[in-house]
């Protein structure tokens, strides 16, 4: 560890107390901060919960559901039994996060929707001309076993996810790729039962076909317009999860 890096005692030093009532989203932004400064190596042991909280004066439930969301973002790893660690740089940790205020518990669902599908639409648009004949097949691989699972929603839900997981790195843009795996991480809660109904993931085979055609005809605006319309309907499914639901479930 290098000389002038933060030991476990300087962290809870350098952290300081908060106020009284203080929201979980500025406990994460307070972590944040410090866990990007550079002042603590990679792979660095975090305090307890419990030293957390007590430098910050505030309770543990605080602290657990900040640490919970920094590991949702890629920030910090947290191992049961054996604690907490920083998993980067501050260089590779902050274009995951950009400093949105974390959205945590001030989100808004449907501001996340429009995100999602602005950027889904862009990366289709890239991937159609920078995709590689493999990443391509294994699209097309990712639609054979969406349509294969039948009524097995969970495994509908794990092509689906796979497939665009692989748009994203076919488009070959890192800082794109890690700002929808955010917008992605915060939406998971209700993206993991957004189609629940064999019909709809009849139309989600459908709307992803459409977007591996047009991605093995090299077709960037072909493949932006079929990714609009699975955006349409995936966000509307989306929509209705959310409606009535607390942002914060």
């Amino acid at each position: 560890m290098a000389s002038d890096a933060f030991s476990s005692d300087q962290i809870v030093d350098a952290l300081g107390s908060m106020p009284t009532g203080t929201p979980v989203s500025e406990v994460a932004r307070r972590l944040l901060d410090l866990f990007t400064s550079g002042q603590i190596e990679p792979g660095t042991r975090l305090p307890s919960e419990r030293q957390l909280a007590s430098s910050l004066a505030v309770g543990r439930s605080a602290v657990r559901e900040a640490l919970a969301a920094l590991e949702m973002l890629g920030i910090v790893d947290v191992r049961p039994g054996s604690g907490t660690f920083l998993r980067g740089q501050a260089s590779e940790l902050l274009p995951q996060t950009l400093r949105w205020g974390l959205l945590i518990g001030e989100r808004n669902t449907a501001e996340l929707l429009e995100l999602r599908s602005g950027l889904e639409i862009y990366v289709a648009r890239l991937a159609a001309t920078r995709a590689t004949n493999d990443e391509k097949a294994a699209l097309r691989g990712h639609v054979d076993s969406m349509r294969a699972a039948g009524d097995d929603l969970a495994a509908f839900a794990k092509a689906d996810l796979a497939f665009h997981l692989d748009l994203a790195d076919a488009a070959g843009n890192r800082t794109l790729h890690d700002l929808l795996h955010v917008v992605r991480s915060l939406l998971q809660v209700y993206a993991d039962r957004a189609v629940h109904t064999v019909e709809e993931a009849e139309t989600a085979v459908r709307e992803h076909e459409a977007v591996a055609g047009a991605l093995e005809a090299a077709d960037p605006d072909g493949a932006a317009s079929a990714m609009a319309v699975h955006m349409i309907t995936a966000s509307e499914r989306l929509r209705s999860l959310t409606e009535g639901a607390p942002v914060e479930a």
